[in-house]
């Protein structure tokens, strides 16, 4: 006897919604078509020779729907797509005919973020040419480096940060042009013809081919360039029009600096992929943030590190007219980047009223990406889902390892050679991905021109002989729930009493008290005392006590953490978060911190915050006499 369609058709939908629920289906799905239609992308770009996506731009500029439609919004003023492909072709023909740029040329770009910065990257594009884009914020010999390594003959400067550009730089890199992009010069670049070289000039044979070189942070050491190949721009930006569901009608707002990955790529190029229009912010600044927002009327925004933590770090704005608060006053239904912390993720959400989030965990050098589409309790503070379908399927190209702690290297069976997965679905190991064995350089590029550093990145004779792997140098636990959850940079990791210290997880804690706006966690070195112990870097919300909000910390911490986790000292940082101790993209720094250690320096705390120590029911200052106990030995914590 057939089942009543009144009966049935509820029925199938439970079960539907018990299937999605239970194993994420509706996620795997948009990852699914992210990640296959970003296959088909790259493989029918490099058949047709059209990887290079200045052609993009080009089928846009060109098309009727989009022609007039903008791309691209900037401190007041609108770029459509016709008129930025029309600015780049200028823009290449004036520096062929002008700087002797010519195809496979690397050129220096020393950008802020401005209308100008894509003008001139894609005009290099548009004659072959590809960009170095350095971080506009280095100076002296980190600058520098980023030229030389770059093996470039000409770097354009944007006039805001010419002052960085000192004699000492331009003398340690003799063989380089400097161009400073004045207004003048921008000028004849704008009045040269819109010409469009011959295709040839544009060749990608491989997708793997280097499109841009983008710099690492250099949160360890001086910035390595890394190689972003053609492929890692398409399947990057198709994260965010397949999988993010970002499409023609949306305006995505970045502030992230267009020198970066997170920007240049998950941002921008997204945007182009999408059809959609990118609204474009100079700086990152907590106090003009939601105003551009709003202006520019974005429906998405794109974060990275710990930029949704200083928005909420800061007083809600109010309408001078009607004493409104603007914090929910806006259209934006989606937050997306990466490096989101658990404790800032749904307090965000709550307070400006963000239905959806997508964090992502990747790198500029790395060779794969996670993504979390998260709009409930379920799977907030994870970097990345897996549900039925991709868990089968990444679980061949992902491994979790165990760890060595003493060589910060992935054990190895001293009996077999061989890495060990993790024994249980949720362990703490190193993430690694898969490569292709015989010939790793496919998916991963690595660092331009640095043998020794990809060597680093990269491991053989992993789960069998032969094979080949990325190290991510990230801790992660993947639970049995599919959820990807960032534990902790392997050198952030520390030993005290006989026990692994997880930054990440002291930071949460700490951070969840409501007097801290940001808390950067990391291990010094104690005489008399093995391993290291912990340390908290902390902005306060100074309006209660000092000592009150010390005592209550302490409290706080202590109920939270194992007594071994539980930070002994503070430096209470003055100023706000955001103001120091970041990189541009608004990524922790650790390494001024631990070199600074808790030795009583009048110059260090006026930079870096005055100590404290935990003692008794608080923390209380750290001095001069405490150090002497404690370096004498009649002190043992």
């Amino acid at each position: 006897m057939p089942v009543p369609l009144a009966i049935a058709a509820p029925a199938a939908a439970a079960v539907l919604a018990y299937v999605n629920a239970r194993g994420a289906l509706w996620n795997d799905l948009r990852v699914l078509d992210g990640q296959y239609t970003s296959l088909v992308r790259t493989l029918y770009r490099m058949k047709t020779d059209r990887l290079n996506m200045f052609y993009l731009l080009e089928e846009w500029a060109q098309s009727r729907s989009h022609a007039h439609r903008d791309l691209v919004l900037f401190e007041g003023k609108r770029h459509t797509y016709a008129q930025v492909y029309d600015r780049a072709l200028r823009y290449g023909t004036w520096l062929k005919e002008n700087l002797g740029v010519k195809s496979g040329d690397i050129v220096a770009m020393d950008f802020q973020n401005s209308d100008s910065f894509i003008f001139v990257w894609f005009g290099l594009w548009a004659v072959g040419a590809k960009p170095a884009f350095i971080n506009y914020n280095l100076t002296g010999n980190a600058l520098t480096h980023c030229i030389k390594v770059a093996e470039t003959s000409l770097c354009l400067v944007d006039p805001a940060v010419e002052a960085n550009v000192t004699d000492d730089v331009k003398a340690e890199n003799p063989g380089v042009k400097f161009v400073t992009f004045t207004p003048e010069v921008e000028a004849d670049a704008f009045a040269a013809p819109p010409n469009r070289l011959p295709d040839e000039q544009r060749s990608q044979a491989d997708y793997a081919d280097m499109a841009i070189l983008i710099y690492t942070s250099g949160t360890t050491g001086l910035p390595k360039p890394a190689i972003v190949s053609w492929s890692k721009c398409i399947g990057g930006s198709g994260i965010g029009d397949r999988t993010l569901r970002i499409g023609k009608n949306d305006i995505v707002y970045t502030a992230m600096p267009l020198y970066h990955s997170a920007a240049a790529v998950l941002s921008f190029l997204t945007v182009l992929h999408a059809g959609s229009t990118q609204a474009l912010g100079r700086k990152f600044s907590t106090k003009s943030y939601w105003s551009d927002v709003r202006e520019m009327d974005a429906t998405v925004l794109q974060y990275v590190g710990e930029t949704l933590r200083y928005l909420l770090a800061a007083p809600s704005q109010i309408d001078p007219k009607t004493g409104e608060n603007l914090d929910k006053k806006h259209k934006v239904r989606l937050a997306y980047g990466n490096g989101l912390r658990p404790d800032v993720w749904r307090r965000f959400q709550d307070r400006f009223g963000v239905d959806e989030i997508g964090e992502m965990y990747a790198a500029t050098e790395g060779t794969a990406a996670l993504i979390n589409i998260c709009a409930n309790d379920l799977t907030a503070g994870a970097m990345g889902r897996t549900g039925w379908l991709t868990d089968f399927l990444m679980s061949r190209s992902i491994a979790v390892v165990e760890v060595d702690w003493a060589t910060e290297e992935p054990a190895r069976d001293p009996k077999t050679g061989l890495c060990r997965r993790v024994k249980n679905r949720g362990d703490p190991g190193e993430m690694l991905f898969q490569l292709p064995s015989d010939d790793p350089t496919k998916r991963f590029q690595g660092y331009y021109k640095n043998p020794q550093a990809n060597a680093k990145k990269l491991m053989r004779d992993v789960l069998k002989k032969g094979d080949a792997w990325f190290r991510t140098g990230d801790v992660v636990r993947w639970d049995t729930e599919g959820r990807i959850w960032f534990n902790d940079r392997i050198g952030d990791t520390f030993r005290w009493k006989s026990e692994n210290v997880s930054t990440s997880e002291v930071s949460e804690a700490v951070g969840t008290h409501p007097a801290v706006k940001e808390a950067n966690v990391y291990g010094v070195e104690l005489p008399h005392h093995d391993g290291r112990a912990g340390c908290a870097a902390v902005y306060l919300d100074q309006r209660a006590p000092l000592d009150e909000t010390l005592r209550s910390l302490a409290e706080h911490t202590r109920s939270l953490l194992p007594k071994y986790a539980v930070p002994l000292f503070l430096r209470v940082v003055r100023g706000e978060p955001g103001e120091a101790q970041t990189t541009g993209t608004n990524k922790q720094q650790k390494h001024f911190l631990r070199q600074a250690g808790v030795k009583p320096d009048p110059a260090t705390e006026e930079e870096l915050g005055e100590l404290y120590w935990l003692a008794g029911d608080g923390y209380r200052r750290f001095g001069d006499k405490e150090w002497r106990e404690l370096e004498g030995g009649r002190v043992k914590l």
